[in-house]
């Protein structure tokens, strides 16, 4: 033992005397680290690629790949911009003649019951209702807003903000589906309604458990600014000078701007993500792969089915190609929401689908991809497992209760 330590100092002594330093070091290390990340990953996409290739064959795979892509682009994504654009518009309506004041004030009298907060955090929830997760984080580093937070409910912001990310569009897009039943058209707004009453839950269960969690980890001192009594209010345009139909034309005009932004910024993930969860949701078609639309290797149903039971008692899945919603929606609800999509066209989703995936869509939001970001621009990273734990199983709870409520209203 004493030689080979000798010989690993020798080691590190002659490769000081050839002129490097400490540094060189520890570079090489990291390049070391790195190269054995560049061989596992070759290792594991290869065995993809490989499993892929070997069942579709290469050229089907490609074409089915660039086809389930083209089709996401020219019919789902510009079927959510549209929903977006509208969406957005409405929102800066609502901002700018004060209805969010309004509920803000309405709002704020539930915050401290259901979720342990202070009435500012309605402001919180709105904005991320009418816009994205990040949203919240915004209002977390302006002291004028935190001034009635303690530290741990700061930090829980994250999953409250995150439970209402995006919902607005999550349930207007769920609630435009209808599908057509003996001549009528059948609409889901009302399980939509449903899932966005299972999100409210999800959210309760999410935040709650985030403060439990980490209430004795961080400074629970109240932090107070002088001012108050000061009310924490969404600024809006107040400019009397112009007039109403001019607000009315701007408001919507830089709303519909804003969706524009908005779809354009989930067309990476609804092709990416929605491309490969498709690819590993749905099987060999009848004729045998041809490169066409919809085709894949059936994995993901075959990992579902193995959880068939639970997953029909719990959320009412009878097909296990549903499960792609919410493993999409861990990464991005409007991949998601194209994923919704395509199980319409195939016949498969109904009215429980519906609000559960309104409940389960709007609760997570894409939280993998955010919540990381998000604590680390309050500087509290190491808190990132304990909001991803708290939050999964908010969402669980969300799609749960949303599935037996529809049994119950239905």
């Amino acid at each position: 033992m004493r030689k080979e330590k000798k010989s690993v100092q020798g080691h590190k002594l002659d490769f000081l005397s050839r002129g490097f330093k400490l540094k060189d070091i520890k570079d090489s290390k990291f390049v070391m680290t790195r190269g054995y990340e560049a061989v596992v990953f070759l290792i594991i996409f290869s065995a993809i690629l490989w499993h892929l290739s070997s069942t579709m064959g290469m050229a089907n795979m490609m074409n089915t790949i660039m086809n389930t892509a083209h089709d996401l682009l020219n019919g789902t994504v510009l079927y959510l911009m549209g929903v977006m654009v509208i969406a957005g518009a409405l929102g800066k309506l609502l901002v700018e003649f004060g209805v969010i004041t309004l509920l803000q004030k309405l709002l704020s009298y539930l915050m401290r019951p259901l979720f342990n907060l202070p009435g500012e955090a309605a402001v919180a929830g709105l904005l991320t209702f009418l816009s994205d997760n990040p949203a919240v984080i915004s209002l977390a580093n302006d002291k004028q807003f935190r001034r009635n937070f303690k530290t741990f409910e700061l930090i829980s912001l994250t999953n409250f903000g995150t439970a209402f990310g995006m919902g607005l569009v999550v349930v207007t897009s769920m609630g435009a589906l209808n599908i057509e039943k003996e001549g009528h058209h059948i609409s889901f707004f009302i399980p939509a309604l449903i899932g966005f009453c299972g999100a409210v839950l999800g959210a309760i269960i999410s935040t709650r458990l985030m403060q439990y969690m980490i209430r004795n980890e961080v400074c629970i001192e109240e932090e107070v600014s002088e001012k108050e009594g000061e009310e924490v209010v969404i600024a809006i345009n107040n400019e009397h000078l112009n007039s109403i139909f001019l607000r009315f034309m701007n408001s919507i005009l830089d709303g519909g701007k804003s969706g524009v932004q908005l779809g354009l910024a989930i067309i990476p993930g609804v092709l990416i993500i929605t491309t490969s969860v498709l690819l590993i949701s749905n099987g060999m078609p009848e004729g045998g792969y041809t490169g066409g639309l919809g085709e894949g290797v059936a994995v993901l149903p075959q990992i579902a089915s193995y959880f068939s039971v639970p997953l029909e008692y719990l959320f009412g899945f009878t097909n296990e190609k549903l499960v792609a919603f919410p493993i999409t929606a861990l990464g991005s609800v409007g991949a998601a929401l194209g994923t919704a999509k395509e199980f319409l066209k195939e016949g498969i989703l109904g009215g429980n689908e519906v609000a559960v995936f309104t409940a389960i869509g709007m609760c997570w939001s894409g939280y993998l991809s955010t919540h990381t970001a998000m604590l680390d621009t309050l500087k509290q990273r190491h808190l990132a497992s304990k909001a991803i734990i708290s939050h999964t199983i908010g969402g669980l709870g969300a799609g749960m209760f949303a599935h037996f409520v529809y049994i119950w209203f239905y």
